[in-house]
């Protein structure tokens, strides 16, 4: 039997990931006031959200699907992420 992940991926988690892997310093109130807004608007281009994946995925032991990659928004970015970690896939 798979034990499922129930650990959450934050707002707060995610503005550390993106000044740790792409040097975008953005405050975590910040992003959660304006999670529906492009990462483009945060300074956030699409190989620093590879890097995010990335860092996940060895922090997590676990693959993300492929459509996390293509997430513009930090709001489909957490619902996806958090799912995937959340039902194993």
């Amino acid at each position: 039997m798979t034990e499922r992940v129930t650990y959450q991926v934050t707002y707060e988690d995610l503005s550390t990931l993106m000044k740790r892997t792409a040097g975008v310093h953005v405050d975590p109130l910040d992003l959660e006031a304006r999670a529906g807004e492009g990462f483009d608007s945060f300074g956030l281009d699409s190989l620093g959200l590879l890097g995010i994946v990335a860092e996940l995925e060895k922090r997590h032991g676990v693959g993300l699907p492929e459509q996390v990659e293509r997430c513009k928004t930090p709001e489909a970015f957490l619902a996806t992420v958090n799912d995937a970690l959340t039902t194993g896939v």
